[in-house]
């Protein structure tokens, strides 16, 4: 055939495929971090057994330059012996990531920037958190891998419900 359009199997002249999505990482770095040894501060010894809780928020923003993006994750690690609730540690790392990323349609950038580039971030992070956990005196504390999706929609269910429960009480 020598025609200019191609015709998909209804007949009908095709539109040509969208761009694929380019997505690269320009940088990541820790942008801030903190790590607290309590149990040395405090001189306790002994055998403990240690209650981890982790806290995880995203932010994302537009830069200066076409196409460029900042991903930080910011992380709270938080140990607790499970016997007296003492706090073994304390660290805080927000670990950034700058991204250059195109042909994403715009309905589909926030998911893709809270979804996508934190799962590209996150061993990085993770391995950090390992090491400065082990040069503190803890056996090193290797986090589970987050499911970034199942955050992105319980954030978006809470901001909804938020959002809900904000407009009855202006209607009441």
């Amino acid at each position: 055939m020598a025609e200019t359009q191609q015709e998909n199997q209804n007949g009908q002249a095709g539109t040509a495929a969208p761009s694929p999505v380019k997505m690269n990482v320009l940088a990541q770095f820790v942008r801030d971090m903190s790590f607290e040894n309590i149990l040395a501060q405090k001189g306790s010894t002994g055998e403990v057994q240690p209650d981890v809780q982790v806290q995880v928020n995203l932010d994302a923003k537009k830069r200066n330059v076409e196409h460029q993006f900042e991903v930080v994750i910011k992380l709270k690690v938080e140990s607790k012996s499970k016997g007296t609730s003492d706090t073994l540690f304390i660290l805080e790392m927000d670990y950034a990531g700058v991204f250059h990323i195109e042909n994403v349609p715009e309905d589909q950038m926030h998911p893709f920037l809270l979804i996508e580039c934190p799962r590209m971030l996150f061993p990085f992070a993770r391995r950090i958190i390992s090491d400065v956990t082990r040069d503190g005196g803890f056996p090193p504390l290797n986090l589970e891998m987050i499911d970034f999706v199942a955050l992105y929609r319980n954030e978006i269910a809470r901001r909804q419900q938020a959002n809900a429960s904000g407009e009855t009480k202006l209607d009441a």
